[in-house]
């Protein structure tokens, strides 16, 4: 079979992987593997780059800050994922502040209580609609002028209460009617599957070879 990186923008056999989150990181080995693509992912930690500052206002522009900021301090092409949940009712909420909602970044625990908490107001008895955003952002270098940018959406409601020991994150709160189980009751494969960052990962497949 032929070598994807042969026929395509993609040339360069390492990509950095702008996070440090070991959540992230494996479900990006994961999907890298599931999509058999030649490429070398280097987690940013492993070059002992820290986390860029996220001060955009989007998942979009979050994201290529993250990436830029990979790329810079590297010298390699980059490639970065800003994700979050986002809860309509709560006019979009946590939202690009998903991972430090209750205040600490990355305690998922203090987070879905928070969540939990402020929803408590909302339920009257009906689902409570939500959805897991990703946004994939890559850059060839840090100056580059057109990222390549791939959005997922992932369709959902929030539980009243966690269930489901996989996954990180809200994914325990994260209920999915059509396979009733929790984003956190999912194995890898069928996570990646259905998921927000599955489906952006697709798309950036996709565009391979465009």
């Amino acid at each position: 079979m032929a070598n994807p990186l042969q026929t395509t923008w993609l040339t360069e056999p390492e990509l950095v992987l702008a996070s440090n989150n070991q959540g992230k990181i494996r479900e990006f080995n994961h999907l890298f593997a599931d999509l058999k693509l030649p490429v070398q992912i280097i987690a940013q930690g492993e070059l002992n780059i820290p986390d860029a500052i996220e001060d955009g206002l989007s998942f979009i522009e979050n994201a290529i800050i993250k990436a830029r900021h990979a790329a810079r301090l590297s010298g390699k092409p980059a490639i970065a994922d800003d994700s979050g949940l986002s809860v309509p009712i709560l006019g979009g909420a946590p939202g690009i502040y998903s991972a430090r909602y209750a205040g600490e970044h990355g305690d998922d625990q203090a987070n879905n209580q928070k969540l939990l908490k402020t929803l408590e107001a909302y339920r009257h008895g009906q689902p409570i609609q939500g959805m897991f955003v990703c946004v994939l952002a890559y850059v060839s270098h840090a100056e580059d002028p057109l990222p390549r940018v791939f959005q997922g959406i992932w369709q959902g409601e929030i539980l009243d209460q966690p269930r489901g020991e996989h996954g990180f994150g809200y994914d325990p709160l994260f209920w999915l009617p059509e396979l009733q189980k929790s984003s956190a009751e999912l194995e890898k494969s069928e996570k990646n599957k259905y998921s927000h960052r599955g489906q952006a990962m697709q798309l950036f497949y996709q565009s391979l070879n465009q």
